[in-house]
């Protein structure tokens, strides 16, 4: 079922998802060489809870932890640990928050450091991909089009797209209909209503697009241990255009 939003309920998930933005620019500030993974998982928590929400991953579906922390090769679902950072790797950290009922969902992934040129351009042109993606969550479009600005800009930038995980509707669930993928021709599948609110998320690869799920069950990277990056907004498809509900707003 795809649910349609009234004002008052995007106001409910616009405000956890703008906690789950706070959180990331928060997180920002303690990703350098030498924090571990279960560092953050705890600065997380402490702060999603400090300002009224709950960590929605912690005990999702058995996940032990606040924040999904991925290093380098793993492409999401990481599990916070005792990993420390090291000079010239990339974490993506995927967040969710649930806060008065209703859920927030974003990600970014950032440079511990100096990191290569190569990994630099992978974390621009991911997130370009978002950015497009974005562009195209309007009424009357289809997810075929946001799928397509997705694929088209990282693989004409030389990059691959991950295909057995996808973006999806958000609200009341963590995950609800409609899936987003981030592959597929334009102009086809589920037409986008006003009301709907999506987590638009490119998972994009520097080598092959294939992943494998590492022995803990949850933690999935590339199959053939290239850099992968995921990037990832709470969208609310506007009659006007869309409205990214998790950016973070004011400093605070």
């Amino acid at each position: 079922m795809v649910y349609l939003r009234d004002a008052d309920e995007i106001q409910a998930i616009r405000e956890a998802a703008q906690l789950v933005g706070r959180t990331l620019r928060m997180l920002s500030g303690h990703v350098r060489p030498g924090v571990t993974t279960v560092e953050l998982d705890r600065l997380a928590e402490t702060f999603i809870r400090d300002h009224g929400g709950r960590p929605a991953f912690k005990g999702y579906r058995g996940f032990p932890a606040s924040i999904c922390p991925s290093v380098n090769a793993e492409v999401v679902h990481g599990i916070p640990g005792s990993y420390a950072l090291r000079e010239g790797d990339i974490i993506g950290i995927d967040v969710g928050v649930e806060k008065g009922g209703y859920h927030g969902d974003a990600a970014r992934t950032f440079a511990v450091g100096d990191i290569s040129a190569a990994a630099s351009r992978l974390l621009q042109v991911t997130e370009e991909a978002l950015e497009r993606a974005v562009r195209q969550a309007r009424a009357g479009n289809r997810i075929g089009d946001i799928s397509h600005a997705v694929q088209s800009h990282a693989e004409g930038n030389g990059f691959s797209v991950v295909r057995t995980l996808v973006g999806h509707g958000i609200g009341r669930e963590m995950h609800e209909e409609p899936q987003v993928p981030n592959y597929g021709p334009p102009a086809r599948g589920p037409r986008l209503m006003a009301g709907q609110v999506i987590a638009i998320e490119p998972m994009i690869n520097s080598g092959g697009h294939e992943v494998v799920v590492e022995s803990d069950g949850w933690t999935i990277r590339t199959k053939d241990g290239s850099l992968s990056a995921h990037f990832e907004h709470t969208v609310a498809v506007g009659p006007d255009g869309p409205e990214i509900l998790s950016d973070p707003g004011k400093e605070g």
